[in-house]
């Protein structure tokens, strides 16, 4: 009687998490766990170990574009299948690897908890786990990145600093952690900053016209251009110094879109010429063709003695909540 009783109610457990249709109801699921950027791999040990955690590590932990230092895209955490079970399953982000006798790549989302992505990879050999790996992996990445950004607003969505000076003058609203106040601003141009234990981290808002960035081939020559200019004139740097894009390193040109508008992505870095401060950045030049001018939304980081991954992740998720009026 006993063993009919525990039978009963797992089978009214199973069928509760499922919708008149008999699928999995995901509404049901918990809440995901992890810090931003925390990937799950799960696959066996022996693949870990081998060619096919090569070409994982090689892809999901290839260094972050923009930092000073090489940090990954993703703090990865590899278990084996047979313990992804229970609470395990709830994090974020997770990659599954297995061999199968079939072959495909699927993306699942809030399939275990929510919000949820993840990357479901299965080959017959481990060469084609290889292959379907390193073919998949930027759409995969792209995937992951965009669920990170999200979950990064959420939780700036918490405490928001007020930014209705920044919509009434620059046209502009941003959704921007309280914890961050307006060091500069004026008709044209907004900084703020957010202190950090050692440094800060700090959002730049200005507009220039269109005429300033001509097209793409020499689009990044004139964004480092108006970046240097804006800079070094607008930014107060002790001993007169000048704040502008370090030389050493030649910048990441991407484009995309900011709240449905053509948008220039920049990553670089930055430092204070004749001085040892310097930094990450991340810019975007979006074009406004309704006000004739690119609207340029920058974040940068000055914390020499901390990973900066994070840190620019952030002013990344925060620009790119950007709304225009």
């Amino acid at each position: 009687m006993r063993l009919f009783t525990i039978a009963l109610l797992s089978l009214f457990v199973a069928l509760a998490s499922c919708n008149s249709s008999g699928t999995k109801d995901k509404s049901l699921v918990p809440n995901s766990v992890g810090n931003i950027n925390a990937l799950q791999i799960i696959t066996p040990n022996d693949l870990w170990n081998g060619v096919v955690g090569e070409a994982i590590r090689n892809n999901f932990a290839a260094p972050t574009d923009g930092l000073p230092q090489d940090e990954p895209l993703f703090s990865m955490n590899q278990m084996p299948p047979e313990g992804f079970s229970g609470f395990a399953r709830s994090n974020r982000l997770f990659l599954y690897v297995v061999i199968s006798e079939e072959e495909k790549v699927t993306i699942a989302t809030n399939e275990y908890a929510k919000p949820q992505t993840g990357a479901i990879i299965k080959a017959p050999s481990e060469e084609k786990l290889v292959e379907l790996i390193n073919k998949n992996a930027a759409q995969i990445i792209e995937k992951f990145h965009a669920s990170e950004i999200k979950e990064r607003q959420r939780r700036t969505a918490i405490s928001l600093m007020k930014t209705d000076s920044l919509k009434n003058v620059m046209g502009v609203s941003l959704q921007i952690p309280s914890a961050y106040r307006i060091a500069k601003a004026t008709d044209s141009f907004f900084w703020m900053r957010k202190d950090l234990k050692d440094g800060t981290t700090n959002i730049l808002v200005y507009q220039v016209p269109l005429s300033m960035i001509t097209n793409d081939s020499t689009a990044v020559g004139d964004i480092i251009k108006i970046r240097d200019s804006i800079g070094s004139k607008l930014l107060p740097v002790e001993d007169d110094g000048q704040f502008v894009t370090e030389d050493a390193y030649a910048p990441y040109l991407f484009t995309t879109k900011i709240d449905g508008k053509f948008a220039y992505e920049t990553k670089g870095t930055w430092e204070v010429k004749d001085d040892w401060m310097g930094g990450p950045f991340v810019n975007y030049a979006v074009r406004d063709e309704k006000n004739n001018r690119y609207l340029i939304l920058e974040g940068f980081t000055y914390a020499p003695a901390v990973s900066k991954r994070d840190l620019q992740f952030e002013l990344e998720s925060i620009l790119n909540s950007a709304k225009f009026e």
